[in-house]
């Protein structure tokens, strides 16, 4: 079925630009453009697009209340063309948060050659937002959702545990708001947590700072060399693979620029791999939402080296890409929705815990 699709941004000539990459896909078609939100708001009601492609930064009525208004009144898919700037990597995550599937980065200089560079990749995020659950935002945390259930602390023996575990967490496609989710849901003291989003350079640091507002645990963008510690949130910067990496009896971050995995730096599979290797069975390892295959197979050797491993289920994804994979490859112990993870973690290392500590007993 063709994919029907609404480009709304005030700058002509990237409405040129992204109706020639969209429309030269047999499976999609450009029903029509807007140049600020007043006359997409027009266009919608007599087009019905499967799709919109939306500027962050428009007159008359920026993209951010446009999208608010949308997701309120008429919920769609969207996919955002934002700015490589920290005010665009602001702007962006907030329209996560309200709904938009994912975004597109447009450059400041030279955007005609830099949009046509990211042509398959922005054919491949509109045709993955025509099939993706837009209510799915609802339910992992943004405005219109309840709050998250409040993160309830280990017992004072499982912090002593805590020093040898790690958890690491990929995602991409709704993967910024499928984290901040499960981060709220999680206790100041829990094991350390390692994550790679697929994110650009731009918006990695942003992102972190994000999280860091939400979660009861410390956030912060990956260093190379950095130590992994208990209570931290470690994610990886854009454009670098994060690889934990054992220093005797403790891990660090490691920092690659190696080629792309699955198209993608930082690519989940490498830093579970990582993982696999340096922690084993002390690791946890969780794939969340995301469109394509990446971290399927780093899971699996994850679970093949001892450790716990979990799969966000269909219903609760944005998109069941990577976890969907996962679960195929039998990589998965345990699938569950979203709002089940945290509590599962929390729960889980308390068992270890009382296992060890009755094990010592005996």
């Amino acid at each position: 079925m063709t994919i029907r699709v609404l480009i709304v941004d005030d700058s002509a000539l990237v409405r040129k630009i992204l109706g020639e990459i969209l429309g030269a896909d047999r499976d999609i078609e450009v029903i029509g453009t807007a140049a600020d939100p007043y006359a997409a708001r027009e266009r919608i009601k007599q087009l019905n697009p499967d799709v919109i492609t939306l500027d962050v930064e428009m007159p008359r009525m920026d993209g951010i209340t446009f999208l608010e208004n949308l997701m309120r009144l008429r919920p769609m898919p969207v996919v955002m063309v934002s700015s490589l700037t920290q005010h665009g990597a602001d702007v962006t995550l907030r329209a996560l948060e309200l709904g938009a599937i994912d975004f597109v980065a447009k450059p400041r200089i030279d955007i005609a050659g830099s949009l046509a560079t990211y042509a398959a990749g922005l054919v491949e995020k509109v045709k993955v937002a025509a099939g993706a659950r837009v209510g799915a935002r609802r339910s992992i945390g943004c405005r219109a959702a309840p709050p998250c259930e409040p993160a309830r602390a280990l017992r004072a023996a499982a912090v002593l545990r805590t020093t040898e575990r790690i958890i690491a967490v990929g995602a991409s496609t709704g993967g910024t708001e499928a984290i901040r989710e499960l981060l709220a849901g999680l206790p100041p003291d829990a094991p350390a947590m390692v994550i790679s989003q697929h994110i650009p350079a731009a918006f990695s640091k942003p992102f972190a700072e994000r999280m860091n507002r939400y979660a009861a645990m410390s956030v912060c963008e990956a260093q190379d060399g950095q130590y992994i510690l208990p209570g931290h949130v470690y994610i990886a910067p854009g454009d670098r693979h994060l690889l934990v990496e054992r220093d005797g009896a403790r891990y660090r971050c490691r920092l690659s620029a190696a080629a792309h995995v699955n198209r993608h730096r930082p690519s989940v599979d490498v830093m579970f791999c990582s993982v696999a290797r340096n922690a084993g069975p002390n690791a946890v390892g969780v794939i969340l939402t995301g469109m394509g295959e990446d971290g399927a197979q780093g899971l699996k050797e994850m679970l093949d080296a001892g450790a716990q491993t979990m799969a966000q289920d269909q219903a609760s994804s944005v998109v069941w890409g990577m976890p969907g994979a996962a679960v195929r490859l039998g990589a998965a112990q345990q699938v569950l929705p979203l709002h089940q993870i945290a509590g599962e973690l929390v729960q889980l290392l308390e068992e270890e815990t009382a296992h060890a500590l009755a094990g010592a007993g005996a």
